[in-house]
């Protein structure tokens, strides 16, 4: 759309506030409220704030930052009242000197789409969000008591949580989602909602957008959902499996039906270059000390860096879909990472195994999960990393991921990220309190 088309569609809708809407570098969403007056000068890009005060953007020294709109991603919030109503636009960061700013994960993601334009691709995401929902208590605070004790494709009435993920679902088709699936998840409380896949940019922009509906929608029920990995011991945790295609024009790249498995050759180094920097892209894909509670044996998560078209314990599975719907599924990442930063760097990923031709070991399909140690050592199969302290240290070591994320971010990704661990480290667990109080 174009900034007249904004304009018209904010009058016919009766729009009176406008939530300019981004994102940190952690994946967590801001936004600057205006009334209508103000958007044509925001679709113009004048509108400035305070950088300095987001996690990872500036110095105070150096604080003002450009808020740019991008009309394609106008949408009315379907639950506010339709007198005064309220839309949102989604902003990339600029510099003053109108110079795109190199902490914005947006544009992370936009030079990745390029990089893939150069050699000829574009990239097709569909994403799998799983999350759970929790009883809130008399004082509106999140509690661990979940709404249900459903398992998966549960119905009502044991599914108590159905009416809610019926209203997100309802609320996300107004602001223009093609919902293709959504049920009751294994874990009691768990929910999974997928929507259809699109280009790389507007589905990362759909998961900002779906997480932001789903908690606001949950809360309405006096519901708390939550996109953290691990909220329970003993039961599975959430993921984010990841569905990945790259299209030449309009077939798609992956597909060739006189290949080995109906694959392509590019789809075969595309699955090599991820699992290279499998490790690595964990950093990014799994990017919360909370994360590596997920990524264990036991809980149907993927852990071993290996790869099938039949079974769902490797690392990276092919759906059995051929044609246009031929895909790689990478089955790590967790709905806490960072869209923008997460795909762009899967993306990169799979086009470096494309640019060097890195074959991908021979597919395992064999359920991982029941294999000793010393068979998955016989086959080569190693593991993800077993902390988010480890998966940095593979990040550190990336080329091609560190020079994906460029500089700025991963600088203050790491710093982040030692400070967060250093609380972890530091904080005594209620795990050492059972275990150590009474022994020692």
């Amino acid at each position: 759309m174009e900034k007249n088309d904004v304009l018209a569609l904010a009058r016919e809708n009766g729009v009176k506030f406008i939530r300019l809407q981004f994102t940190d570098i952690l994946g967590v969403m801001k936004n600057v409220a205006i009334t209508v007056e103000q958007l044509d000068k925001a679709l113009d890009g004048e509108l400035m704030f305070d950088g300095s005060s987001i996690l990872g953007f500036t110095r105070i020294e150096e604080s003002d930052m450009n808020l740019r709109p991008d009309p394609d991603t106008f949408a009315v919030f379907p639950w506010r009242p339709k007198d005064g109503a309220v839309a949102r636009l989604m902003c990339d960061i600029y510099n003053p000197d109108g110079t795109p700013f190199a902490g914005c994960p947006r544009g992370a993601l936009k030079r990745a789409v390029k990089n893939a334009a150069d050699m000829g691709y574009s990239m097709q995401v569909g994403p799998e969000l799983e999350f759970f929902l929790f009883y809130n208590d008399e004082n509106g605070k999140p509690t661990m008591k979940t709404h249900d004790r459903a398992g998966y494709f549960d119905l009502s009435p044991v599914d108590l949580g159905e009416q809610a993920r019926r209203d997100i679902v309802i609320t996300l088709e107004e602001m223009g989602f093609e919902i293709e699936a959504s049920h009751h998840e294994v874990a009691p409380g768990q929910h999974e909602i997928d929507f259809k896949y699109s280009d790389a940019l507007d589905t990362a922009d759909k998961i900002m957008t779906f997480k932001f509906v789903v908690r606001t929608i949950a809360q309405r029920h006096g519901l708390h959902a939550t996109f953290m990995p691990k909220p329970v011991f003993g039961i599975n945790g959430s993921g984010m499996h990841t569905n990945q295609s790259l299209f030449k024009g309009e077939e798609n790249a992956f597909y060739d039906p006189k290949g080995s498995m109906e694959l392509s050759q590019e789809a075969f180094y595309y699955i090599g270059g991820q699992l290279k920097h499998a490790r690595a892209l964990a950093a990014i894909t799994n990017p919360t000390i909370n994360s590596y509670k997920r990524l264990v044996p036991g809980y149907e998560a993927p852990v071993y860096l290996a790869w099938s078209g039949r079974n769902r314990s490797p690392l990276i599975r092919i759906p059995a879909k051929r044609g246009l719907s031929t895909r790689v599924e990478l089955r790590n990442p967790d709905p806490a990472c960072n869209p923008y930063l997460g795909i762009a760097c899967s993306l990169m990923a799979g086009l470096d195994g494309i640019s060097n031709k890195i074959e991908p070991p021979a597919p395992c399909d064999r359920n991982i999960y029941e294999m000793s140690a010393s068979d998955r050592r016989d086959l080569g199969i190693a593991s993800l990393p077993a902390s988010l302290m480890e998966s940095y240290a593979e990040l550190s070591a990336d080329e091609v991921l560190r020079s994906t994320l460029g500089g700025h971010i991963f600088e203050k990704l790491i710093e982040a990220k030692e400070i967060e661990w250093d609380s972890y480290r530091m904080s005594v667990h209620q795990w050492e309190i059972d275990e150590y109080l009474t022994k020692f």
